[in-house]
């Protein structure tokens, strides 16, 4: 029982962090981003859990891509 949760704390902490970023782009709550797409996940028979899964994966292209800088002497 202690792996399952040790599982579900590792999804928690990583899986909502894209939530998280959609909701800052947007000035949105989180809460209701996470909601948003478990509805559309429900509705749609597992279209809003795609949908996730790929802007998972463009926000992680794009961080490894466009790294912040501090300064112009950076590069």
């Amino acid at each position: 029982m202690k792996f399952f949760y040790k599982i579900l704390l590792y999804f928690q902490k990583h899986g909502y962090y894209v939530c998280q970023r959609i909701a800052d782009r947007f000035g949105m709550r989180a809460k209701l981003v996470r909601t948003s797409f478990i509805y559309l996940t429900f509705v749609t028979l597992g279209f809003g859990f795609a949908l996730y899964l790929f802007l998972a994966f463009w926000i992680k292209i794009k961080d490894s891509l466009y790294t912040k800088r501090s300064s112009v002497f950076d590069l």
